[in-house]
C-alpha cells in the first residue's frame, strides 16, 4: 500500500506534508506560535518559497546566475544565505558587456574572477542553464 505523503519525482521518492497544515500555521500569528511551529513555519517557506532556489544551490553545490542592477552578471557557487538573500558566495565569476570607446564597433564582453564575495540580493530568479 503506497503512502499518500511520498511522491515520486524522477524515480526518487520524497516526503511531502500537507499544505493545510501549514495554511492554518501562517494565519495563526507568531506570537502565539510555539517554537516548533515557527520552526516548522520558517522550513516550509524555504523549501516552498523564492529562496528553495538558494537552499537547492547550497545543498547540490551548484551554480547560480545572478543578475545585478547594473546589468553585471554572477556566475557562483553559494555557500551560505539569510532570509533577505544576503549570500557568501565562492567562486565567482563577474560578466560584463562595455562598448567600444570610439564608440563604433562592437561591445566588448569582460569577465574577472572573485574567490569569495557577500552579495545583498533582493529577489533570486532560477538560471536558465
Amino acid at each position: 500500500m503506497a503512502d499518500s505523503n511520498i511522491q515520486y519525482v524522477s524515480n526518487r521518492p520524497y516526503r511531502t506534508t500537507s499544505n493545510n497544515n501549514y495554511r492554518a500555521l501562517l494565519q495563526k500569528p507568531r506570537s502565539e506560535c510555539t517554537e516548533y511551529e515557527i520552526a516548522q513555519i520558517e522550513e516550509y517557506e524555504l523549501s516552498n518559497g523564492p529562496l528553495s532556489l538558494l537552499q537547492t544551490a547550497v545543498r547540490t553545490n551548484t551554480q547560480v546566475l545572478i543578475s545585478l542592477r547594473s546589468n553585471r552578471k554572477l556566475l557562483a557557487r553559494v555557500k551560505a544565505f539569510d532570509r533577505h538573500s544576503n549570500m557568501v558566495l565562492e567562486n565567482v565569476k563577474e560578466m560584463w558587456t562595455e562598448p567600444q570607446k570610439a564608440g563604433k564597433g562592437r561591445p566588448v564582453n569582460k569577465d574577472r574572477f572573485i574567490s569569495k564575495m557577500y552579495c545583498s540580493l533582493l529577489y533570486p530568479i532560477a538560471s536558465p542553464y
